[in-house]
Parts: C-alpha cells; structure tokens; sequence
C-alpha cells in the first residue's frame, strides 16, 4: 500500500510555513520531496530520509512531491505541552495537537458555550482553488473583512501543504486556519466542522467564514464518489450554528470533461441532495450561451435553495490582484475565467450581506 524509498537530502529548495521542500537522492534519480518539520523534524543536506513515494509514482496531485516520513538518524524531539486531540489516528503517522475544543484549551470555555456563529456569511465551495477568488471577490466590496478559513479533510490533511493558505496569511487577507476533522496543521484545531465553524466566529473574531477541502481532491467520475460533496453537510453546518451558507458553484468552460462543463454534477449533487439546509446559491452573471446554460442548469437547485444572481463586473480586475497564484486542475485565471468568477461572485454576494446587517 505504501511505496517506500530512502534517500539522501542533497539541499533545500524552498520553504513556508510548517512546510520544506527538498531536492533528494535515490537509487533511482533524484526527487523533489517535501517535509513537515512538526512531524518529522527539520532536514537539512545529507541527512537521509525515509519517503512515501506512491503518489508520485502514480503521477497524482501531490504537486510532484515525495513525502517525507522520517529522518531515522536524527529523530526530532518529544512534544511537550498540552494536547490529546489524535489525528490521522491508529496510523503509524498519527499525530496529536491541542484541539481549540479540548479541556486543556485557552478556548474550551468558549466553545463549551458557544452555540451559534450569528448570521455570519459561510462560503462554501468544493475546491481549495476557489478560496483565493472566493475572497478576492469579497475584499472587493468590501475591504479588509476579517475572515477565517475552515479546512475540510476530504484533500490534503496537512494544512501546511498549502502554499495558498501561507501566501493569503502573509498578505493579511485570512485572520487564520481552522484546520476540521482529520485534517490538520492550521492556526486551531478542532474535533469537527461545527466547532471549526464556531472557533472561526469566537475565537478568530471572523466576519466572514470559508469553506473548503484542502489541496487536492478525490474524485471516481462517480456522481457520489467525490470528497467535495462535503459541500452539502457544510451547508446544514453552517445553518443550524445559524450562519448564513453562501454557496459557490463549481463552473467551467474550459474543463473537457462534460459533467464539469457549465455546472458541475459535483455542485448538483452536494447542494441539490446533500444540503437539507437552505442555502444561497450564487449563480453569476455570464454572457452569451454559456452564461445561459448556467442559469438553466442551476434552477434544478430552487426548490432547494434561493438563487442568487450576481454581477462580474469588476471582479476579473480583482482577481488579477490576487497576492496568491491562481490555478484549477492545471488552469490558471484566463485558461478558466469562469470558475474563478464564479467563487468571485460568491465572494461578492458575502459582501452585500455584510454590507446590508
């Protein structure tokens, strides 16, 4: 199940926060791998390393990285501090963190109260890509919001994997992570997505929450086999904490696989099966043919939800200013404008409802 292979690290190419990557030497060539230095302790030249390398090998989203799993000669030292939370948990890479929720927690009182986020508008969208549009969008309208991001554990465990997360952070565009379920490595940590939702609001001060999986997803070409349809249960999260769900659809017109083409089946099925919540579903507003097939396709979703149309003008201008990278499956802002403006407008739309409380 796991193909392993040793190595020596030959130099560090770059780094960010909770994250190394490294150029390392195997018997079968060189690899770019990447290290958690909180789980495995900080590599540096010739130190040799114990790597996971299955996904490499089968060419799946892991940025091209070997993993890191340990550097035998020179193990890092014990934790100490508080912290019972076990993630990953009964692997043999478990590892234990200090959940905002838990008894030894600065916040335990809070969140042992707290029993609704406040209306606070909850973006919800499948991929992480759409997180640096989602708030593109939103500072557009409305500048400098406080928001906190909630990370799903349907892609990437390790918060830290995300070079978008530390780019946003650095830029003063997120207050912090709140890395849910298994996943982990964020600013807090927490059993679940409600509590993640309700750390965001009470602990981090956010105004606006996003929602997301973290890099990378896990698809079949199944209508259910898919991590985003979390998306759905953010949904009934959000609204029975009393949030506001704002829901992004998932838009393409460059991805050639025709279930994604318009509306995606994946934003069908999560707000149209699994969210028993009513949520907004902000559908933008897109020229010609496109823009037409768009809006028939999401009315299978208003028995469910209200439909909200939003306006893009203005908002490719924002994305352009984005102090992150903008990528999805391989497509950057022009190879796929209307995805990005579609987490964009969802952005905006959670503007108008700051604006309008």
């Amino acid at each position: 199940m796991i193909r392993w292979r040793s190595g020596t690290v030959l130099a560090v190419r770059r780094e960010w926060p909770g994250a190394v990557e490294l150029d390392v030497a195997t018997d079968e060539g060189p690899v770019r791998a990447l290290a958690y230095p909180e789980l495995t302790g900080r590599p540096g030249p010739g130190d040799r390393v114990l790597l996971n390398t299955s996904a490499l090998a089968l060419g799946l989203g892991t940025g091209g990285y070997a993993l890191v799993v340990a550097l035998p000669d020179r193990l890092p030292a014990d934790p100490d501090g508080p912290g019972h939370i076990v993630k990953a948990r009964y692997t043999p890479l478990q590892a234990t963190v200090l959940g905002a929720d838990e008894q030894d927690s600065p916040h335990h009182e809070v969140l042992r109260r707290a029993d609704d986020i406040g209306g606070v508008p909850v973006v919800i969208a499948d991929l992480h890509s759409a997180l640096p549009a989602v708030l593109a969008g939103l500072r557009a309208s409305y500048p400098d919001p406080v928001v906190g991001y909630v990370m799903l554990d349907g892609g990437a465990l390790p918060a830290w994997f995300s070079r978008t997360v530390a780019g946003l952070r650095a830029a003063g565009w997120l207050r912090g992570t709140i890395s849910t379920g298994q996943a982990f490595g964020g600013d807090l940590e927490t059993v679940t997505v409600h509590t993640g939702l309700l750390a965001a609001r009470h602990v981090l001060g956010a105004e606006v929450i996003v929602v997301t999986q973290g890099p990378g997803n896990l698809g079949t070409g199944t209508p259910w086999g898919f991590s985003g349809v979390a998306c759905g249960e953010a949904v009934n999260a959000a609204a029975v904490l009393g949030g506001r769900p704002v829901a992004a659809l998932r838009i393409s017109d460059a991805d050639p696989r025709d279930r994604h083409r318009g509306v995606s089946h994946h934003s069908l099925t999560s707000y149209g099966r699994v969210a028993l919540a009513a949520a907004d579903v902000v559908v933008p507003e897109l020229p010609g043919a496109f823009g037409a097939r768009v809006t028939d396709q999401a009315a299978a979703l208003a028995s469910r939800h209200q439909l909200v149309t939003v306006g893009v003008a203005g908002l490719a201008e924002a994305l352009r200013g984005c102090p992150v990278p903008l990528s999805s499956m391989g497509r950057g802002l022009d190879q796929d404008m209307a995805y990005f403006l579609a987490a964009a407008a969802a952005g905006r739309h959670a503007a108008a409802l700051l604006t309008a409380s």
